[in-house]
């Protein structure tokens, strides 16, 4: 059967360290858009007018020329950037009582740089991928269902709150806590990703003298 497959998907998921963090981290984070994204939608058709809704839309599909300006750029700097992003997200929801017009423009272009930054993130994670025996195929159905999973549960959970609470504010001071175990996570992605890229230019360097010193004798 079909379903023997998700075995696979979670022995994967199992036997490597940094793909559990990572598929955490994609969890929580895209929970956290996706719980929050149906309340935005709805501000957003409340006070924005027509030509910034089109204007974040246009912004958010011009992905595909951003990426190769980040073609050369390390990984654990992208997510140093989603951390601070992160941590942007959650001090915004303090604009929420004063203005929800700002409020909404500050989440708007967060998700949108978001969405671009876990792009550029996932092209230039695949070679950690293939680094930690992880085939492609698997990687990006695990990615997927994260995704997929993360969105459900978002969902879910709007719809919840929506239906037991009026005040957009507890739901705010729960996605904050969240928003700090992801900062906890994605630090900790970070923190590999650097160490494994710093010692990779060590071993290059090491290398590099050994055949210089070859060659000199």
């Amino acid at each position: 059967m079909a379903f023997k497959h998700y075995h696979s998907i979670f022995a994967e998921i199992q036997k490597s360290n940094f793909l559990r963090i990572q598929s955490l981290v994609l969890f929580i984070i895209t929970y956290i858009d996706w719980t929050l994204i149906p309340f935005i939608t709805k501000l957003e058709g409340t006070y924005l007018p027509v030509y910034m809704i089109s204007f974040y839309m246009l912004i958010a599909a011009l992905d595909g020329f951003i990426h190769p300006l980040f073609k050369n750029i390390k990984i654990y700097n992208i997510y140093m950037f989603a951390i601070i992003l992160d941590l942007i997200q959650i001090i915004s929801y303090l604009t929420f009582s004063q203005s929800i017009v700002v409020f909404t423009y500050i989440i708007l272009t967060i998700f949108t740089v978001q969405g671009i930054t876990f792009e550029i993130a996932r092209i230039h994670t695949v070679d950690f991928m293939q680094e930690e025996a992880v085939h492609l195929k698997d990687y990006l159905m695990i990615r997927s269902l994260m995704i997929s999973a993360a969105i459900v549960a978002g969902s879910l959970t709007a719809m919840l709150f929506d239906y037991f609470s009026s005040n957009l504010a507890y739901l705010l001071i729960y996605l904050s806590v969240l928003g700090f175990v992801g900062i906890v996570y994605q630090y900790k992605l970070y923190l590999k990703f650097k160490t494994r890229l710093c010692n990779a230019k060590v071993k290059i360097k090491k290398e590099k003298l050994k055949l210089f010193e070859k060659f000199r004798i």
